[in-house]
Order: structure tokens, then sequence, then C-alpha cells
């Protein structure tokens, strides 16, 4: 059985490439719902101009994807939104050294 617990494990699995800290770490990640068609999840990025946007998308696709191998019908599907800005945390920003 899929768990939020066990997708934000696979997200966790991800990491920005420019600053090396997985995308759940960083906070951009606002909403995952898991229902019979399979998993959404709706995401930010630290800028909305980030040139690693299609291959950070497609890596959570792809790591998420792995918990729902048996079920053909299911899928991943990954929402992007600037709605709130990214904005790291007073700790984040601290391990960032900002």
């Amino acid at each position: 059985m899929i768990t939020k617990e066990k997708v934000i494990e696979k997200i966790k699995e991800v990491k920005d490439p420019e600053v090396g800290l997985d995308l759940w770490t960083l906070g951009l990640i606002y909403d995952i719902k898991i229902d019979g068609g399979g998993v959404e999840v709706t995401m930010t990025l630290t800028t909305p101009f980030c040139p690693f946007a299609d291959q950070l998308i497609k890596k959570v696709e792809d790591s998420v994807g792995a918990l729902l191998e048996d079920a053909k019908e299911q899928k991943v599907r990954v929402e992007l939104t600037f709605e709130p800005p990214w904005k790291p945390s007073d700790e984040l920003r601290a391990i960032l050294g900002i």
C-alpha cells in the first residue's frame, strides 16, 4: 500500500543539483495526494527560471513511480506552482549559510 510517508521517502531521494539538498528538506513540496489513480505531487522550484525544472519533475515522477510498478493504470502527476513563492525557512537558511 502506498502511503504519504513512503512517497516522502522517495521524494527525499531527489536532490536539487544546484543546492545539493533534497526537495523535501528544501520545502519545495507543497502537497501530496494519493488516490486510486496514483499520486499527485504539488511542488515549486527555488526560482521560476530554474534550469533544472524538467529534470527535477522527471526525477520526482520516476522516484515516486517506483512505488507504483505493480499498478500499470496508476501514475504520478507533478503539478508545478509558484503560489506561494518558495521562501526558505530560517533553519534552511542556516543550513545553506544564507
